[in-house]
């Protein structure tokens, strides 16, 4: 996951509008920056934005002082709330910003393990020994060789 955020410019620095972006709230530290906030934004002329916001106490709390709040963007015009929302959540499970404490979304995975009693059986490509079902996914089977240890994917049929 990499994105190319613009910026950082100072907090101070920035004017309306503002449409379609993922922006990021810093703090800077000389010449270190600390990701305090992650946020999106479908539409605003709002020159109070930010100071506006209600998470702004808490920017400037986890600062040195409200000059050193920075803002960078990531411009994302032909995308959806979703699509922002998607690349939000990544930012924030990767760097956990203080500021979206309350904002953290457990994820769970898109797929079930289950045990398996398949009696399935197929030689190990590698040593020839009986591959045996370790786990049913949802579309495919995981089997492990009894001789070498190594392991094989199989889709559902």
């Amino acid at each position: 996951m990499q994105y190319e955020f613009l910026g950082p410019i100072s907090l101070d620095d920035w004017g309306p509008p503002m449409e379609k972006l993922v922006y990021l709230i810093m703090s800077r530290d000389h010449d270190k920056f600390d990701i305090l906030y992650v946020g999106d934004c479908e539409k605003t002329d709002d020159a109070s934005f930010f100071t506006a916001h209600p998470n702004f106490k808490c920017w400037v709390k986890e600062s040195i002082s409200e000059k050193s709040l920075h803002l960078a963007i990531l411009p994302l015009f032909e995308s959806s709330s979703e699509m922002r929302k998607n690349i939000l959540n990544k930012i924030i499970s990767r760097y956990n910003p203080i500021c979206n404490s309350d904002d953290i979304v457990k994820t769970t995975p898109d797929y079930v393990v289950r045990k398996t009693d398949s009696t399935e059986k197929f030689a190990c490509p590698c040593c020839g020994n009986e591959m045996k079902s370790e786990k049913i996914l949802e579309k495919s089977t995981l089997y492990r060789c009894t001789g070498c240890g190594i392991s094989d994917t199989k889709l559902n049929s």
